[in-house]
């Protein structure tokens, strides 16, 4: 199971870098083996890098890395982790897939970082697990892969399944491995050595709280938001929210209009089509069910709104993707 102490030091990782891996998770997981070695003044990790096919690969950021071999050695490690990013949903290789369901009858410890779930997803090994993925994938994946169970923690360990958000939460995934198999003192050491000011465990929420990501700090305008984010399938109407959070329709438009320059019907339209976007680029849904799980009654009446904010129709931008950024709630309220 992952967490257990290995048979012998030190322990061999394997990371399996598929293109446009997050370089930001990927040195959040290697980072803390680096330093606990230090630490400890013997080496506890070490850490092997493999492609694809054995050749040099771009991170997300563009920043080239150069492994050490191909994906067939992964067979030789006790530990995997698959290391995806942008476009981890697009990733099809079926012998990567057929090499890491081989390494898991030998009883590896397989697991993924940021994206990652959904290409374990794909070689059928999270069936049966609890997993978790980036906040801005989740709603896909459970699209995608309704058998599986998918949380909104930070990471999951799940027997020898393990999986991460991706970002920094993969310093505190490993920072909890490191906790587990050496002890706290020697992982809190390495925290401190990150300026890390503590180690978050899996419950930890993966986004900044709402007064935080919007800068705003009034209660009830909070509240409001909250349940808007809570429906986006089924939107509720202008007095059921006003009502839940204790504001007559007019004192909750006032409040829009005050901190975020909207109205509350607007902002609600706005959360929505970001989820659409979401959903039109992260799965293969068609137009109409993208429109419904987004809380539209019609595909015209979603192409319209989708055209007026986006510039271009859902099929569009399904034929032309632009590179999808990272999105904040602050960027709808920009």
């Amino acid at each position: 199971m992952f967490g257990d102490m290995p048979a012998k030091l030190p322990q061999r990782i394997a990371f399996l870098l598929v293109p446009n891996f997050s370089m930001i998770a990927f040195t959040s997981a290697v980072e803390p083996l680096r330093l606990a070695n230090r630490v400890a003044g013997k080496e506890l990790y070490s850490w092997h890098l493999l492609s694809p096919d054995g050749k040099p690969i771009n991170a997300s950021n563009g920043i080239l890395l150069t492994p050490e071999g191909p994906t067939d050695q992964i067979v030789n490690f006790d530990t995997i982790i698959l290391c995806s990013g942008v476009n981890g949903h697009l990733y099809e290789d079926k012998n990567v897939f057929a090499l890491l369901r081989r390494a898991d009858r030998q009883g590896a410890d397989i697991g993924a970082l940021c994206t990652g779930a959904h290409i374990l997803a794909k070689a059928n090994l999270l069936n049966g697990y609890r997993c978790t993925i980036h906040w801005e994938n989740l709603a896909s994946f459970a699209e995608n892969f309704p058998e599986i169970e998918a949380t909104s923690e930070l990471f999951e360990i799940d027997r020898n399944r393990f999986t991460c958000s991706g970002g920094t939460a993969a310093l505190d995934m490993m920072l909890n491995l490191i906790s587990q198999q050496h002890g706290h003192e020697l992982a809190a050491a390495v925290s401190e050595q990150f300026i890390h000011e503590r180690i978050r465990d899996r419950h930890d929420h993966q986004r900044m709280a709402l007064t935080a990501r919007l800068g705003v700090r009034h209660p009830k305008l909070i509240q409001v938001i909250q349940q808007m984010e809570a429906n986006l399938e089924e939107p509720l109407d202008r007095a059921d929210l006003a009502e839940a959070a204790g504001l007559s329709s007019r004192q909750m438009e006032r409040l829009f209009a005050k901190y975020l320059h909207r109205s509350p019907a607007r902002y609600y339209v706005e959360l929505r089509l970001h989820r659409a976007r979401l959903l039109l680029l992260q799965t293969n849904m068609s137009v109409i069910d993208v429109a419904l799980a987004c809380g539209f009654v019609s595909a015209s009446h979603f192409s319209k709104c989708y055209r007026d904010f986006f510039g271009k129709t859902p099929r569009r931008e399904r034929a032309t993707p632009t590179p999808l950024p990272r999105m904040s709630m602050a960027s709808a309220a920009a």
